[in-house]
């Protein structure tokens, strides 16, 4: 019992060191963006996510692996039974024994429900399942779970966005936290938040996940990326689900 208390204590703590880092109204990368992009991002029309979206809902109902089951087959109306899932991700996987992201949670189930093989993390069909069940909660604040198993995990998390990395020697903290809304280069500088992902990146020309951010970012310092499904990069995404809470779900986003 003294062991959930201090770990839920520890979800706290981080939690409030959040609020003492930031110093300022926590704001969505939307704000940042140009008129243009964010016209883009809100009318259904135009925003190119929802291409994915649609693939995902195809996929969703279709059966796949040894047991010949859809996840309609188990979840029903995706409307009803994925509301809010996104917002609560990354989560405690009880059978793994670790936090797992929503694109793992998406693998699980395949392999355990479905019995089919895991989809490559990243991959289109991956990333498709992911935004057609993030879209659900499309509006909704993201609400990680104050999950005494996670603190661990997140506090490790806490202290990579805070480490100083690679040959540039520079922090998440230092950008996002520090000189978030100053320039670099001709760009505006975001607060960083996790709130829009699976994300449409023009630069990409494509839709791509949380992880595949970050890995960008630890590039740009000249650090080594630690793989995709990294547990380092899971605990870098339970930290910043603590860091965005309550900020709307825009998945899928567009972003610069």
């Amino acid at each position: 019992m003294r062991f959930w208390a201090l770990a839920l204590g520890g979800v706290m703590a981080v939690a409030a060191a959040v609020a003492a880092a930031q110093g300022e109204p926590r704001r969505s990368g939307y704000a940042d963006m140009s008129p243009a992009t964010q016209a883009l991002q809100a009318d259904d029309t135009r925003n190119p996510g929802l291409l994915w979206v649609q693939d995902g809902a195809a996929l969703w109902a279709q059966p796949a692996g040894d047991a010949n089951k859809a996840c309609t087959d188990c979840h029903g109306d995706a409307a009803v039974s994925m509301r809010g899932v996104s917002a609560r991700h990354p989560t405690w996987d009880a059978v793994g024994g670790a936090p797992v992201n929503l694109a793992q949670r998406i693998n699980a189930c395949r392999v355990r429900q479905q019995r089919a093989a895991p989809l490559a993390l990243d991959s289109q069909p991956l990333l498709a399942l992911e935004a057609f069940v993030a879209r659900q909660s499309r509006g909704l604040p993201l609400a990680p779970p104050d999950d005494a198993r996670l603190a661990p995990a997140t506090e490790r998390g806490r202290a990579r966005f805070q480490q100083r990395l690679g040959q540039l020697d520079l922090s998440c903290a230092q950008c996002h936290d520090k000189r978030a809304g100053g320039r670099l280069g001709a760009a505006v500088i975001p607060q960083g938040h996790a709130n829009g992902y699976p994300t449409y990146r023009l630069e990409w020309q494509g839709l791509g996940s949380l992880q595949r951010r970050l890995r960008n970012c630890l590039s740009g310092v000249r650090a080594e990326p630690w793989p995709l499904g990294a547990p380092e990069l899971v605990e870098l995404e339970l930290f910043l689900a603590q860091r965005s809470r309550g900020l709307a779900v825009e998945a899928p986003a567009v972003r610069p």
